[in-house]
């Protein structure tokens, strides 16, 4: 096949070939031989059995590959992953405002809605659901009996330390409404709710019956005494939902599943 110059232009289309990696080439002007290690829009770099790497212009036609001559182009680019939100769904491109829906989901506090925000605010906005604060829940019955619930309106309330005995837990079993579920992680402030390691710690401190919460964890890192500047840190350390905890994370889910689920 070699006879005469196979180089020059002949009937038929030198086929080409995708420089994937591993493949062996071999440059017949300089007989250089090797396998494929790299290719962008600059070359194709191949590496010979003795390590040594040599880049050849892509435009270049005449590769050989088991001595068929072949034009090497680069690979097909491979298929990109969908972007996903900070809580882990797919993210939706190209969103644009819509009407919020009567449903709501209501957290105890500003750091509770913060952080629901940052991890949650792209799926809300999907599905149209705002979230507000409540500042507390001792009110619980009453702004429930407010809102109006039913089976078009619907309301998600996370609670604080919703464990069995605490007053948090007899005042969420006051609502009855099956338009509305209440539920709750198990930890004193949100803050918990946050991996230690995320902010570079080991574990939450324990604070002592009587002391404020906040400024007892302050006290005990030694972070001063600024209850805001030490929630932004906390809250700067989140990337995504993989930085919660699953108690957290499961209520948080159950909710806007509650709130956004079609009317019957």
């Amino acid at each position: 096949m070699l006879a005469g110059d196979w180089r020059r232009p002949r009937k038929g289309r030198i086929p080409e070939v995708p420089a994937e990696p591993g493949l062996v080439a071999e440059d017949p002007d300089s007989g250089f031989c090797g396998a494929v290690v790299g290719c962008d829009r600059f070359g194709v770099t191949l590496e010979d059995r003795f390590g040594k790497r040599r880049v050849f212009p892509l435009a270049k036609a005449g590769f050989l590959i088991d001595g068929t001559p072949v034009t090497l182009v680069r690979p097909a680019a491979a298929p990109r992953e969908p972007a996903r939100s900070a809580s882990g769904s797919i993210a939706v491109r190209g969103l644009r405002a819509q009407v919020a829906k009567e449903s709501r989901i209501y957290v105890e506090g500003v750091h509770d809605a913060e952080l629901v925000e940052k991890i949650w605010g792209h799926d809300l906005r999907v599905e149209g659901v705002v979230v507000e604060y409540l500042e507390g829940v001792d009110d619980l019955p009453a702004i429930v009996e407010e809102f109006a619930p039913d089976e078009g309106r619907r309301l998600g309330v996370l609670v604080d330390h919703l464990v069995e005995g605490s007053k948090e837990s007899r005042i969420a079993a006051r609502v009855s409404s099956p338009h509305v579920l209440v539920t709750g992680h198990p930890f004193i402030d949100v803050w918990e709710a946050v991996k230690p390691s995320t902010v570079g710690i080991s574990t939450w401190p324990s604070v002592p019956r009587g002391v404020p919460w906040k400024e007892g964890v302050l006290a005990e890192l030694g972070w001063g005494n600024d209850v805001g500047a030490a929630w932004r840190r906390i809250l700067g350390s989140v990337r995504s939902f993989t930085d919660l905890e699953p108690d957290l994370l499961g209520r948080v889910e159950e909710l806007i599943d509650f709130v956004t689920a079609p009317a019957t």
